[in-house]
């Protein structure tokens, strides 16, 4: 049986709403017949009904069948961080309308001041993308300016790296799996490194990223969100309030190794470089120093790696690792859990192993490698590492898919709730307050290289 939602997307103009969020609705309507859309739009530019249908065909031009599933109703022309045009939109919404903030932060939290005192219709859904607030004290102050407008169970604050299909496949290998829930603790596992490396630089994203730097934008967000699926307890349901109470506690008792944000984290910046393009050929890539729009005196990172400690029973004394950065050599993203060493290796056995086997999750490709210590070969003694490899990603939704399949559904599970979006800003204070200090260097490495010379191999893999 079909259900019809109304989705009201405030910066239907821009490039968050053409690049992504209509695409992957155009996917999500294919392979979901349950889902009937009414898409309206709003935005600052001077757009007919008209343009408005054109811009939903274009980005529906690959899945083309999917229009039967979408009404593309109004455009509306508005400021929405005026009082007076956000009430008069307010009374055209339908009851259970999803408005979607597809804007910039400060907009989208000038939009919700607006909002203020007004009577939303019954069932409204208020979606919005990170970050959310610039630090704990701005999130708790947006956080209780949305829940006078709202319950908590209908608002969305979306992290797309929760609909990431890698992310719910570890899910089920840890919860379902005997072989891997009995040793998920700090009695076996020596280390975690959650890593998100990117081969693209700036790409014209200075007005926002030179104001976040790489932890903000990856590692107070989404990264941390990792730790928190990862770490937490088993939950007794997947139902929302279970999973996210779950994460909850995971991130309350997260702080930076041994509470010295000197010595446990790290920055650079990429300078000018070459990086190597697949397929060959390579390309020149200018300084971050260079890029347009970036304000030196910031002295941003592009590249950002923090220590974390899970201070709880199940995980104290055991390094998370949180590393994310642009301008690498090459992407590379993944979950590498690495188990501690066996407590005895019996004499005879050539080579002693340096850890107890490592289980990596790849985001994208998704896949899952167990790299095991084995013995074979020309010496049956010898031992060697081999990697077995599942592939998870056929048939799975993209990232933004499954969080428009949650949205649609009501349902809040993949999204972040208040106390979450806090604390993460809460975790990474004292490192911001260190280098704010200057008590951490900003370090240098060229783009396209793996990330500073003087940097230790900290990967895991």
């Amino acid at each position: 049986m079909s259900t019809t939602t109304t989705l009201f997307i405030l910066g239907a103009t821009g490039d968050l709403t053409s690049r992504l969020l209509l695409p992957s609705l155009a996917s999500l309507l294919c392979n979901e017949q349950k889902h009937r859309v009414i898409l309206r739009g709003s935005g600052t530019e001077e757009w007919d009904a008209e343009t408005w249908r054109s811009t939903v065909e274009k980005a529906f031009a690959s899945e083309p069948e999917a229009m039967d599933r979408v009404e593309v109703a109004d455009y509306v022309r508005a400021d929405v961080t005026d009082a007076s045009v956000v009430a008069s939109l307010v009374e055209t919404l339908d009851p259970s309308t999803v408005l979607y903030f597809a804007l910039p932060p400060a907009v989208t939290a000038a939009a919700i001041d607006a909002m203020a005192g007004l009577t939303l219709p019954e069932g409204t859904v208020l979606a919005m993308e990170k970050p959310f607030g610039q630090d704990e004290a701005s999130a708790r102050a947006l956080n209780e300016k949305l829940l006078a407008l709202v319950p908590e169970r209908q608002i969305f604050r979306v992290d797309h790296f929760l609909g990431r299909s890698t992310l719910l496949n570890l899910l089920g290998v840890r919860l379902a799996n005997r072989i891997w829930e009995p040793v998920w603790s700090a009695e076996h596992i020596e280390r975690v490194l959650i890593r998100f490396d990117e081969s693209v630089a700036l790409e014209g994203r200075a007005r926002y990223y030179d104001k976040a730097g790489a932890m903000i934008d990856m590692i107070q967000s989404h990264l941390l969100q990792v730790l928190a699926l990862l770490a937490m307890d088993p939950p007794a349901t997947l139902h929302e309030r279970d999973l996210r109470d779950a994460k909850a506690a995971v991130l309350r008792a997260t702080h930076v190794m041994g509470d010295d944000p000197a010595t446990a984290s790290r920055r650079a910046q990429y300078t000018a470089g070459t990086q190597r393009i697949a397929g060959g050929g390579s390309r020149e890539l200018p300084s971050y120093r260079d890029e347009e729009g970036v304000d030196n005196v910031r002295r941003t990172e592009t590249l950002a790696e923090v220590v974390f400690e899970v201070a709880n029973d199940r995980w104290a004394g055991v390094p998370f690792i949180l590393r994310s950065g642009k301008g690498l050599d090459r992407k590379h993203s993944e979950i590498v859990v690495t188990f501690k060493p066996v407590r005895h290796v019996p004499p005879g056995l050539n080579g002693i192993p340096v850890d107890g086997g490592r289980l990596t999750f790849s985001l994208g490709p998704d896949e899952m490698h167990l790299r095991l210590h084995v013995t074979g070969g020309d010496d049956p003694f010898a031992l060697r590492d081999e990697d077995l490899v599942a592939d998870l990603g056929v048939g799975q939704q993209r990232s933004y898919e499954e969080v428009l399949d949650e949205l649609l559904d009501g349902d809040v599970a993949l999204s972040v709730r208040a106390d979450e979006a806090e604390e993460c800003w809460r975790i990474i204070q004292p490192v911001r307050e260190a280098w704010a200090r200057g008590e951490t260097p900003l370090d240098e490495y060229a783009a396209g290289s793996t990330g500073p010379a003087s940097w230790q191999t900290s990967q895991g893999s």
